[in-house]
């Protein structure tokens, strides 16, 4: 009885709530599934998007079969079928970028596909490459009449240079590449369409640098590139709809975490910072680094430093023609691809030919967040203080000369010192 009388005098479970948190969990259960089923629909679809290299080689491959086209991986990319596509890289479907492998070397893969991607012209995909994107030189020009043609071309694009007719030699000779000493209508083609490639262009101009890849060989506009340096596409790894998710705090977090010791990264930042002078004054003019950022920085296996793409590497050429006489009402309307910009004349509502950051600083603002975190305490602030001075430069035309050698070489040679006489160096 008394045990009876325990039970009936315990307060009654709130059976009311049981059901309410049964629900609550359920609807939380059912949002967690279709948001994660929109993700990977959108990743997947978005990914469909951007991930088309079947058909690029498809088109390649149909443009070289009817004699449109040449170059030197033709043969292996259609017929003996010896390029492999592997990793998907692409960060826009217009530009097509895998990693592969042809002849036991790991390659990057790069193709632009732009006329295919219209949907209502992919059924005349084919055609209209062959129209619009490989329509010249024409049938009857002479090899005096391409090499007059690339030259104007060059000059249009890299200024009036002394040393370009050497390099429109480069161009006839990479365009034979069968060494038969004659240049065909299909090889001749082949590599119009290449120079039309910014990306191209700027392996043809900075081949003999160290921290640009090789070009390795070419099949029309598609061409393949030494392998995709460590470090270059972690963030083409990220779905893209998680990218601008993610806060820069815990991009630069991640960046630490994953990348490599601090000696390596200020190895990494020597070549970068050579990087930087080779642009500067080069045997084919200056370069601009129009989109400064991590995801540029690539190295390869020993740390040394090469530069990931070079899409966004703009001549000095190119700038100022697209800032002469343009119209502006603030700074912004003077910027060309991401962070190349200069001033606005407010009076003349004109912008001006000089850019308001140089390659160096901006550089210098981004090795800020690479190599101050986890920097040697004897060496933090002297580092802080030359990067901080090194990011207040100009480019306006009475710096560019001694003074930002000047702190290049600084900067350079206190890292140097640090890792020097170690297995670092």
């Amino acid at each position: 009885w008394d045990y009876r009388r325990h039970l009936l005098t315990q307060p009654l479970p709130p059976q009311g709530r049981l059901p309410g948190l049964r629900v609550r969990c359920i609807f939380l259960a059912w949002l967690g599934v279709f948001a994660g089923s929109w993700l990977v629909y959108v990743h997947y679809s978005s990914y469909s998007e951007r991930c088309r290299g079947h058909v690029c080689q498809v088109v390649i491959c149909d443009q070289y079969r009817k004699g449109i086209i040449s170059g030197s991986v033709c043969q292996d990319l259609c017929e003996l079928h010896m390029v492999e596509w592997r990793t998907c890289l692409s960060v826009a479907p217009g530009q097509q970028v895998y990693s592969g492998l042809w002849r036991d070397k790991d390659v990057t893969i790069k193709c632009g596909i732009e006329e295919t991607l219209d949907s209502k012209a992919r059924s005349d995909a084919a055609p209209r490459r062959e129209l619009v994107l490989f329509d010249k030189p024409t049938r009857g020009t002479s090899i005096k009449e391409f090499r007059e043609m690339t030259l104007s071309f060059l000059k249009a694009n890299l200024g009036d240079l002394p040393s370009l007719p050497a390099l429109v030699g480069q161009v006839l000779l990479m365009a034979d590449f069968n060494k038969d000493n004659r240049v065909s209508l299909a090889e001749a083609k082949s590599v119009w369409a290449l120079l039309q490639r910014n990306e191209f262009l700027l392996l043809l101009s900075l081949q003999e640098k160290e921290h640009a890849s090789r070009l390795l060989g070419y099949c029309g506009d598609l061409y393949l590139t030494e392998g995709v340096p460590h470090g270059a596409w972690h963030a083409a790894a990220l779905p893209p709809l998680l990218r601008p998710l993610l806060p820069p705090a815990l991009q630069g977090a991640l960046q630490q975490w994953l990348g490599p010791a601090w000696p390596w990264r200020a190895k990494i930042a020597i070549g970068l910072l050579e990087f930087v002078e080779e642009l500067f004054h080069g045997s084919y003019g200056t370069f601009y680094m129009c989109e400064t950022t991590l995801a540029n920085v690539g190295y390869t296996a020993t740390y040394d430093f090469k530069m990931a793409d070079l899409q966004q590497v703009a001549p000095e050429a190119t700038v100022r023609r697209f800032l002469q006489g343009r119209r502006c009402e603030h700074s912004a309307d003077c910027t060309y691809g991401r962070d190349c910009r200069a001033p606005c004349d407010r009076l003349m509502r004109q912008c001006k030919g000089d850019l308001i950051q140089p390659n160096l600083a901006k550089v210098c603002a981004l090795l800020r967040g690479y190599l101050l975190p986890g920097a040697p305490a004897d060496l933090r602030e002297e580092l802080g203080t030359q990067l901080r001075t090194c990011t207040t430069l100009s480019g306006l035309a009475s710096q560019v000369e001694a003074h930002h050698s000047l702190v290049l070489s600084h900067l350079k040679t206190l890292l140097w010192k640090k890792i020097s006489n170690t297995k670092y160096s």
